[in-house]
């Protein structure tokens, strides 16, 4: 399991620098463009723009799977124990389950996209591609996470097992 997690790992690190290194190439050659050449090309900085949003979905997974997301834990650093390990399992359980709902509800924006026929105005994309930034995200984000509440809650039952085991 943890190899498939490493794999999926790398291909969200792929796809995050490819989109970051598109997204600068095409933000600069706007500028260019628009600054020494004079001539404004109105897909360069929509694909800037999708590339922009593929990066900052798929890195709220990668921050949220490091523990580098932006967080309050001023009171959850406190708590030790038994009611901080239950905090972190509800906290996991939490964002498990909206990442799901969000994963789940994508499904319906995709459909409505495929359906419309609608292609954005400068690349003529059909619009289903950069809405499957959110499907492709909370879909990683919803794996991962819950892979991650499933593992404190294992290390819970083998720590509560080793208790057992001591008496």
């Amino acid at each position: 399991m943890k190899r498939l997690f490493a794999n999926l790992q790398k291909i969200e690190d792929f796809i995050l620098v490819a989109t970051f290194t598109v997204m600068v190439l095409a933000s600069f050659a706007q500028v260019v463009n628009r600054n020494i050449i004079h001539a404004g090309v109105s897909w360069l900085e929509e694909l800037a723009r999708y590339c922009m949003v593929y990066m900052a979905l798929l890195a709220t997974e990668a921050g949220l799977r490091d523990n580098t997301q932006i967080s309050i834990t001023a009171i959850t650093d406190k708590i030790h124990g038994m009611t901080g390990r239950v905090v972190r399992i509800i906290s996991k359980a939490v964002v498990a389950i909206f990442s799901g709902v969000c994963f789940f509800s994508s499904f319906t924006i995709l459909k409505t996209q495929l359906s419309s026929g609608q292609v954005s105005p400068g690349l003529h994309l059909p619009m289903a591609i950069p809405y499957f930034a959110l499907t492709l995200s909370f879909g990683i984000i919803t794996v991962i996470q819950a892979a991650a509440l499933v593992c404190l809650v294992m290390e819970k039952a083998a720590e509560d097992q080793g208790k057992e085991d001591v008496s």
